[in-house]
């Protein structure tokens, strides 16, 4: 059972026991007397305690961990030996020179701070450097050019990295910005050269001179513009901070809370997860992708978090780099998987399939008309069901659950003699041409005859697990030449018939009016109203009827005709000072224009 000491080392409480602190105690006290004489030794104590500090918290795994022999050890291998050094003269060691040579060689991570010895403004540009090893001429330079071409926007961009890029201000922070071993050497050396280039400077100085500066102006233009500019962004940062919290957190907890409510304990059900039921060809857990999903989301979002808190506390402990590379490790995990799974649902519909099946009708008795009739489904729908490509899921009569979709198309067409036929093809998509096949058989549809009636049903079912793989039915229709019907959609689609017809109609008005077939291949409609104009007494009309279009209009002196019919298109357009003649038919297009004045 060991005794410990509470010691402050550089303003941090370290728990040590007591053979350990009498070991560094001796050591801090032997460094100590080597810098009696030096120039600064004071500040060189300061940073040496400093580094000490940093290195036994980088070592400690919580703040009730108690330092040993062992880490004063390690702690002492780093810094070096004091006894080593001569520091009467300038000649100043580590360790013998064989050693340092080795320890030389081996050169530490830069890190990034603002080098405010060698500053413009804020000492960004010559902090990066040191850190991507180039003159900061060349960064301040880059700067510039980046500022004109965006119009100012990297203006911004140089304040955040004001504001997030911390100050190398102590010893050894200017060493790690230079990527320089952080040990009592380069700190003694650093010192020193501070001290001789205030040396170099007092001696220079020009004292009436600088009088009269100290007067005038306690700082430089670039100080107080600095200043200020430094106060607005640090408005602007922690306006920043706080959104980067709101929204990462907001989004955090909106993540969390629909991991648990939707995608693992089920205990709400929304449209989207019908959506899923429908479209997830993979068979992969609700509760697995919406897991991969919370850590392919979340992650992000606790980082964009975290920022904010960084920028908001400026003493906020880090999470550690284990935490980091585990967190990043997780998310690329997550991203890759669902990309994998993505991949698999985009190849689950790269190849096409089908099956057709063709019967002649047969009715009981001759017919005079033909009643065509379009059924629609009676599966209860509740209305809050979602789909893709107009599929849903719902529930049969039977209480399983099928995929219904309305996606029938119905093709009248001229048989080829006096025989009715019904050509019925079922489509879908698969992973493979067999796969797509059997997927097409699956698909339920259905149609009755019933006297003179045909009752298609204008929806196609299929069961759950054959997945949405854009499955349709197209129905082509065979009938003789002469053959009349009446078309009834009933609560059908309108737009499921489809019928070359001398109107140009869709199914949306085909069910108003008898058609019969013409030997062409063209419904003719029988009872369609002609759009006609009567004449009035300046024989000016307008007829529209099978002959085509015909118009005639005059108006004081100025006319207007157009004629549109199986010979082309004539217009002729009059007035008291010109006239144009246009005339567009199988033998090219002819334009006069003329003077009539």
């Amino acid at each position: 059972m060991n005794k410990t000491v509470n010691i402050n080392l550089a303003n941090t409480l370290f728990h040590i026991d007591e053979q350990a602190y009498n070991k560094m105690r001796r050591y801090l006290e032997s460094i100590k007397r080597s810098f009696a004489n030096t120039p600064g030794s004071d500040e060189i104590m300061a940073d040496i305690e400093a580094r000490i500090a940093e290195l036994f918290y980088e070592k400690l795994e919580n703040e009730r961990q108690v330092i040993t022999e062992k880490e004063v050890d390690v702690v002492i291998s780093i810094m070096g030996q004091p006894e080593d050094y001569m520091v009467d003269e300038d000649i100043f060691e580590d360790e013998p020179k064989a050693k340092r040579t080795n320890e030389g060689s081996a050169r530490r991570t830069k890190k990034l701070y603002r080098d405010t010895e060698s500053k413009y403004v804020a000492g960004v540009s010559s902090g990066l450097g040191h850190y991507f090893g180039i003159d900061a001429i060349w960064i301040r330079l880059l700067w510039i050019f980046l500022t004109l071409g965006s119009g100012g926007g990297f203006i911004l961009i140089y304040g955040l990295l004001w504001i997030l890029i911390p100050e190398a201000a102590t010893t050894s922070q200017k060493l790690d910005m230079r990527g320089e071993a952080i040990n009592i050497s380069n700190i003694e050396r650093k010192v020193k050269e501070g001290f001789e280039e205030v040396a170099d400077r007092v001696k220079s100085v020009d004292y009436e001179g600088m009088g009269k500066k100290v007067k005038s102006s306690g700082k430089t233009f670039f100080d107080t513009l600095g200043d200020i500019i430094m106060f607005f962004f640090k408005i602007i940062g922690k306006f920043i901070g706080i959104l980067l919290i709101i929204i990462g957190a907001a989004t955090i907890i909106g993540l969390f809370i629909g991991l648990f409510t939707v995608g693992i304990v089920g205990m709400v059900n929304i449209p989207g997860v019908d959506f899923y039921n429908i479209v997830n060809a993979t068979n992969t857990p609700m509760w697995l992708v919406s897991l991969l999903g919370f850590f392919a989301i979340g992650i992000p979002f606790f980082f964009l978090l975290y920022l904010g808190l960084k920028i908001l506390v400026n003493n906020l402990k880090s999470i550690g780099n284990i935490a980091k590379f585990s967190l990043l490790g997780l998310w690329l995990i997550s991203l890759i998987t669902l990309i994998v799974l993505g991949v698999k649902e985009a190849a689950a519909h790269a190849y096409s399939g089908s099956t057709t099946t063709e019967n002649e009708l047969v009715f009981q008795q001759p017919i005079d008309t033909l009643n065509i009739v379009m059924r629609a489904s009676d599966i209860q729908d509740d209305g809050n069901r979602i789909g893709i490509n107009g599929m849903v899921l719902n529930f049969n009569e039977e209480g399983q659950e099928i995929l219904v979709s309305e996606d029938v198309r119905i093709s009248l067409k001229k048989s080829k003699d006096t025989i009715a036929r019904l050509e019925i093809r079922k489509n879908a998509d698969g992973s493979s041409f067999q796969n797509a096949k059997e997927t097409a058989e699956n698909i339920d549809y259905s149609y009755t005859i019933e006297g003179n009636s045909i009752v298609f049903d204008n929806f196609l079912t299929t069961p759950r697990e054959n997945k949405f793989k854009d499955q349709e039915v197209r129905i082509n229709l065979y009938l003789p030449v002469g053959t009349i019907i009446d078309y009834d959609r009933s609560n059908g689609r309108c737009r499921a018939l489809h019928a070359n017809n001398d109107r140009d109609m869709d199914g949306c008005g085909f069910d108003d009016y008898l058609w019969k077939l013409s030997p062409q291949g063209e419904w003719i409609c029988q009872n369609c109203p002609e759009f006609e104009s009567d004449d009035d007494e300046d024989n000016n009309h307008i007829r529209i009827d099978a002959d085509g279009v015909d118009i005639d209009i005059k108006d004081n002196g100025d006319s207007f005709k157009m004629k549109i019919d199986e010979d082309g298109v004539e217009m002729r357009a009059k007035d008291s000072q010109d006239s144009v003649n246009i005339n567009v038919n199988g033998r090219g297009v002819k334009i006069d224009a003329g003077d009539n004045r």
